[in-house]
């Protein structure tokens, strides 16, 4: 199978993908989850008048310096002033919040009033309406405020309440299954014996699905035979995972299950083999209703294949409205030999020169290495074929989550 570009590795993945369905959630549980159709306000805020000082609420035709006017009673926040209309030479009292009474259309504030009993005298003129934040300055009732797509941060849960929205309509999170396939693969704290090592992967790549807004499912890892790797996906299915994702066992040696395997379980596989670096024995494919992402072994590229395609898939499964990474230009702290056919992710750091972005690429680019990968604040990305780059061209790059 001959190696298939990135940008067509990507189309595949994201063919078909639909939103997962809609469930409702409470504000309090709805922090980062993603709107499943668009909110509209259910109330207009402020509902009505508001005075935005503490002051006097006043006519302007009264307002002029040296105006004696009486005070006829106090509106504050939650407790509005009963009375009818403020006529002439007259004021009512009024704190930040309150309902500005009928007849009134500006705010003297405090500092601008000298009072005695129920008399107050303006110290300044107030000759046009100020200080009153109007009925529906912030949204009117029907007013859509939240776009479906949305990733909601907390200031949209603040003005989803302030729209009376106890519950939000959402997209239910993906169910992502993790596998590590890998004779050599051993459990953070254990003793490691001749040529084993410790299993990392799945750390990454667990934290980096959760935060783009999954559940994850660890299947542990998985001997290399093809019982114990079929046992597995067979897991993930029985789970009802929308995604598997297995780490290793991707390549064409004989104790590489993870191909065999999942052709075994039925799996449609759309690609195998990426003209990429790092990660060029990546493979995808459907397995039912389950879509799998098979990932390289190396720490490196697993995580860069993960950033570069399994970020966006969840994306779309969440009906997010932004979907591909988004492309930031910076300026190159060091030269770049030609790259060849693969399209390369470059580990990399970006420093701000007095507002200019430099991005200078870590030392060792190995994909085995993961003190480089934790260096690394962003991809620096070269197209296929691109020719020999020197210190400060510009040059492409993806953040990588902090």
């Amino acid at each position: 199978m001959s190696l298939m570009s990135v940008a067509d590795a990507l189309n595949s993945i994201l063919d078909g993908v639909t939103p997962l369905p809609e469930e409702d959630v409470s504000l309090d549980d709805a922090l980062h989850r993603t709107l499943s159709r668009d909110l509209a306000a259910l109330r207009t805020q402020p509902p009505a008048p508001m005075s935005a000082m503490d002051g006097y609420a006043v006519r302007t035709t009264d307002a002029a310096k040296g105006a004696r006017l009486t005070v006829i009673g106090e509106s504050a926040a939650g407790r509005p002033f009963e009375g009818p209309a403020i006529g002439p030479n007259e004021a009512v009292r009024i704190f930040t919040g309150g309902v500005v009474p009928a007849g009134a259309d500006t705010i003297v504030i405090q500092e601008d009033v000298e009072r005695e009993h129920n008399f107050i005298t303006l110290a300044e003129a107030a000759p046009k309406p100020r200080h009153i934040r109007e009925a529906g300055l912030d949204f009117r009732e029907g007013d859509v405020m939240l776009r479906r797509g949305t990733r909601l941060s907390d200031r949209d849960l603040s003005l989803a309440a302030s729209m009376n929205h106890p519950t939000l309509p959402v997209h239910r999170k993906p169910r992502i299954a993790i596998l590590a396939t890998g004779d050599e693969l051993v459990m953070p704290g254990s003793q490691t014996g001749p040529g084993q090592i410790i299993y990392s992967n799945a750390y990454a790549i667990q934290a980096l699905m959760r935060s783009t807004g999954a559940e994850t499912i660890s299947l542990g890892i998985a001997h290399d035979t093809m019982e114990d790797t079929c046992a597995a996906i067979r897991r993930a299915k029985d789970m009802g995972a929308d995604l598997l994702i297995t780490s290793g066992g991707a390549s064409v040696g004989d104790h590489d299950m993870v191909k065999p395997a999942l052709e075994a379980e039925g799996t449609d596989i759309k690609f195998w083999k990426i003209a990429l670096r790092p990660g060029k024995p990546m493979m995808h494919g459907r397995c039912g209703s389950m879509r799998v992402i098979g990932l390289p072994g190396n720490p490196s590229s697993s995580y860069v294949c993960s950033f570069v395609f399994a970020v966006p898939l969840i994306r779309a499964m969440l009906g997010r409205a932004q979907v591909n990474h988004c492309i930031e230009t910076a300026i190159l702290g060091h030269a770049l030999p030609p790259n060849d056919h693969r399209q390369e992710y470059l580990r990399a750091r970006v420093l701000n020169d007095n507002g200019v972005a430099i991005a200078t690429t870590v030392n060792l680019q190995d994909s085995s290495l993961l003190g480089n990968l934790s260096a690394a604040d962003v991809l620096l990305v070269r197209p296929p074929l691109a020719p020999a780059a020197q210190a400060g061209e510009r040059c492409d790059v993806i953040r990588l989550p902090a």
